[in-house]
């Protein structure tokens, strides 16, 4: 089995959090580079980009001096769409939270730390960075239906650049009605029919569910609505 280096940024303003955080990352990941606040932080993932490498995990607080948790990702993720962040913090801020839901967040600690809890979600972080470093083979069950958006169609799960895109019973439902008709215009009446066994369901009801759906892949819409007429996936990628 290939073994593959894993290396982890760790962003704290705290020298106690940082010390302690240091210790146990190092007895999981094989390199751990430290920061003392987000410009710090920033400037190691700009360094090693220029230098052709990546952290394969930033784990780092929020409240910190100069630049901030939530404007370092920012500033990362415009370099890194793809980075996978852990996040350390005094507490829970609702706002940050729902900033962070759509990210790639692999966890949130809240201080202070509980060691056994903090173990398992490395652990599990640790095994999903080797998962992405493991080389990808074709798999015939998957459609790429734009460049970052794909379909399996053994799970009937949604990814997005390889996370999955969680729907609704119905949003599912609708979606799945468009992948098996690809290339073919859906009349409204036929969602009703298909997904609510009921052609006499008012508008309102398919049209909020669509909605749902459809804002969950707005970055990178494949769903295309005609108006009056219905809603289609018109292009599928070659999957060779």
């Amino acid at each position: 089995m290939q073994n593959f280096k894993t290396r982890v940024l760790l962003v704290e303003d705290e020298d106690l959090a940082r010390k302690t955080l240091s210790f146990y990352l190092n007895n999981i990941f094989d390199e751990v580079v430290l920061a003392k606040d987000g410009a710090e932080g920033l400037s190691a993932v700009k360094q090693n980009f220029q230098n052709n490498e990546n952290f394969d995990l930033v784990i780092t607080d929020l409240n910190m001096p100069n630049v901030n948790g939530m404007q370092m990702i920012d500033e990362i993720l415009k370099l890194l769409p793809n980075q996978r962040f852990i996040i350390v913090s005094a507490h829970k801020n609702e706002e940050d939270l729902l900033k962070l839901i759509n990210l790639r967040v692999s966890g949130y600690f809240v201080k202070p730390l509980n060691i056994d809890n903090m173990m398992d979600m490395l652990q599990k972080a640790k095994e999903e960075v080797i998962q992405d470093k493991q080389p990808k083979t074709k798999n015939k069950s998957l459609i790429p239906l734009n460049n970052s958006y794909t379909f399996d169609l053994l799970s009937n799960k949604l990814y997005h650049d390889n996370l999955i895109v969680k729907l609704s019973k119905k949003e599912s439902e609708i979606l799945d009605v468009l992948i098996k008709n690809l290339g073919t215009l859906i009349p409204v009446e036929k969602f009703k029919e298909i997904v609510w066994n009921d052609v006499n369901i008012n508008d309102s009801s398919f049209r909020t569910v669509m909605k749902r759906l459809k804002d969950k892949i707005k970055d990178d819409d494949f769903i295309i609505s005609h108006k009056g007429y219905g809603y289609i996936i018109e292009k599928v990628l070659d999957n060779k």
